[in-house]
């Protein structure tokens, strides 16, 4: 049985009321008006919004006052984190071995961003914010500390200033720190709050001093190590793309997974030029160049587990240095199955029926970066791929290596361009030709020219939805009786964060959600909404993987004439969805929320909205669930 924690959801209140900046009447009705709103807000926030209450008295009064509350519940008290996320990080700080602080749990958890914290704290609290440079810091206000106290608490002394010790904390509200610090500098404290990366770097860089009896410096063997640290823990951690961005203060380093960015680790800014030089070396990109973009490729492999990684590297010009993306391709991925790439039952079949079977004809798949479309791409060319047919492909790079069809990966170094390679690709007599991406019009020629002829084209293509595939086509100069003739199919595609089905609970929309789909009750009648709360399989994020969500175009005859007659983008999509069965990306959406698959908050925040969704009872109907 559990015991129950008195409330502290109103300490900040407390206060404004003893110090006669608010009074009980007031409070009272903030509360009643609390709990009847149907979304959750800070009772800050109500006080504010129903002006019992400005920033200025709040400001006022958490610096005047001490405050002895936890800084998560501090952060939720002033609205700036939901009690879920707070109950979430304490879930995880008791599953957690060891005394991990909550503060470090709610940065590295995603919870909240460290630098809205100290914003937070430095603004409302009064802390004033220091980032500790070792190169700067008094060895002997180091040399006061033990290791011990270091490895213990995270916190460093930064200066002296008439008597009193400038001492830089990561949580300046955690009573054990600050009252480590009180019995080495004997009360003579002033708390300022600091990255706790940076505090971490200066206390590694001070122990290492102690250890080699010196200074202790980045060197090669070092920046060797932290490199090959990013991409292992990228490549265990399922990345697909890692960010280096260098900051005014700092060096931040982020990993995409399941298709959202998320910190990784925060690094002093000096070392920013080595791990840049570093992965020029790797890339074989010009090191002495620092002005312009460049581009690489690293092939590296884990010497533990033997998993070979491809990056294709950008370095980008920033104001602050070279901004470093990493795309990784594993070439350990796996292929799926058409079957398995979460198309609805009737869409499938009208794929494979009226796309995939037809022998001629261009086929293509559109999205943004990310959207999942070189996957399906492959999972076609797989389930077209037999011993009766000649399957050749012209890739940049090749993600997959499929037995039994001629692959080509693109190298523009030694001459095997994009164009060249087209120019030969139809003299060795293909039935079907792979072309990774349509990027100009001499590529959309040439896909259009090979159709003509007899060939099936399966290619990409960057654009928002099926409709727009065919509007840029025609941008880019093609004639619209080419792509009249030629186009088959075109299917746009999303991948959409999974609810991690063990942490899934049931959701209720909200009335503002139903506003933004354009629904009343009745539209979802028979759905089953689902969110995750997280838990340590979904790192506590309430996702786990990733599900695919599709829009099919299918060229009949009277979209066809849309395009010959030029019509706009709102007639050619209701032609589409009238006569061809078309369902748009937010329906297949909402289709797959409302059977839990994905959560509502996703499908809106993901998909493009572009006309009313039809009732769900209908697109279950037309997707054949």
């Amino acid at each position: 049985m559990d015991v129950a924690r008195p409330d502290r959801r109103d300490t900040i209140a407390r206060l404004l009321v003893a110090n006669d900046l608010l009074t009980e009447e007031q409070l009272i009705y903030a509360k009643r008006v609390q709990e009847k709103l149907v979304s959750r807000r800070a009772l800050i926030d109500v006080l504010k919004e129903l002006n019992f209450l400005t920033d200025q008295n709040l400001v006022a009064v958490l610096q005047n006052e001490p405050i002895t509350i936890r800084i998560g519940e501090l952060l939720v008290e002033l609205g700036h984190l939901q009690q879920d996320d707070l109950d979430a990080a304490l879930a995880i700080q008791k599953e957690t071995p060891g005394d991990q602080k909550l503060g470090d749990i709610l940065v590295e958890y995603g919870f909240i961003d460290e630098h809205r914290v100290i914003e937070i704290l430095a603004s409302q609290l009064g802390f004033p914010f220091v980032i500790p440079n070792f190169a700067q810091i008094d060895r002997d206000l180091l040399q006061q500390v033990p290791l011990k106290v270091f490895a213990q608490h995270c916190f460093v002394p930064v200066s002296s200033e008439n008597g009193r010790i400038r001492v830089a904390f990561a949580d300046p509200l955690d009573l054990e720190d600050r009252e480590a610090a009180d019995r080495i500098f004997s009360k003579l404290v002033v708390p300022a709050i600091g990255p706790r990366q940076a505090i971490r770097e200066t206390v590694e860089l001070f122990r290492r001093g102690i250890q080699r009896g010196e200074v202790a410096e980045a060197d090669d063997s070092t920046i060797i190590g932290i490199v090959n640290s990013i991409l292992d823990d990228a490549m265990q951690d399922q990345a697909s793309d890692i960010h280096i961005e260098p900051m005014k203060d700092r060096l931040r380093i982020r990993f995409r997974r399941d298709g959202v960015l998320a910190t990784y680790k925060e690094l002093n800014l000096d070392l920013a030029p080595p791990i840049t030089t570093r992965l020029k070396v790797m890339a074989e990109a010009d090191i002495a160049e620092r002005r312009r973009h460049q581009d690489g490729r690293i092939f590296y492999e884990n010497s533990s587990t033997g998993i070979t990684l491809d990056l294709r590297v950008s370095f980008y010009i920033t104001v602050h240095g070279e901004k470093i993306v990493l795309r990784l391709m594993s070439k350990k991925g796996e292929l799926l199955a058409i079957e398995d790439i979460g198309m609805a039952p009737r869409m499938l079949r009208q794929f494979k029926e009226d796309a995939l079977a037809v022998p001629s004809g261009i086929m293509v798949v559109t999205g943004p970066t990310g959207a999942g479309k070189t996957t399906t791409l492959y999972s076609c060319v797989n389930s077209l791929n037999d011993l009766e047919t000649s399957i050749i492909t012209a890739e940049e790079p090749v993600e997959y290596v499929i037995e039994g069809i001629s692959q080509c990966s693109i190298n523009p170094k030694i001459g095997v361009t994009f164009t060249e390679t087209l120019r030969h690709i139809v003299r060795q007599d293909p039935d079907i030709i792979v072309m990774g991406e349509v990027r100009d019009s001499f590529s959309a020629e040439t896909a259009i020219q090979a159709a003509l002829t007899g060939h099936k084209v399966l290619t990409t293509f960057h654009t928002e939805d099926t409709v727009g595939g065919l509007l840029r086509l025609l941008n880019m100069g093609v004639e619209a009786f080419l792509i009249a003739s030629t186009i088959t199919c075109l299917l746009a595609q999303r991948l959409l964060r999974r609810v991690c089905p063990r942490c899934a609970v049931s959701y209720t929309p909200t009335p503002e959600e139903y506003r933004r789909l354009g629904y009343t009750h009745g539209d979802l009648a028979g759905a089953k909404f689902m969110m995750g709360r997280g838990c340590s399989d979904c790192r506590f994020t309430g996702h786990k993987g990733r599900v695919g969500i599709f829009e099919l175009l299918l060229l009949n005859d009277q979209v066809k004439e849309a395009v010959l007659a030029r019509k706009t983008v709102h007639d050619m999509r209701r032609i589409s969805t009238e006569t061809s069965g078309m369902v748009t990306l937010l329906e297949d959406g909402i289709a797959k929320a409302a059977r839990g698959h994905v959560s509502l908050q996703e499908v809106l925040r993901r998909l493009p909205r572009v006309d009313r969704p039809r009732p769900l009872h209908e697109l279950r109907r037309l997707l054949g669930e």
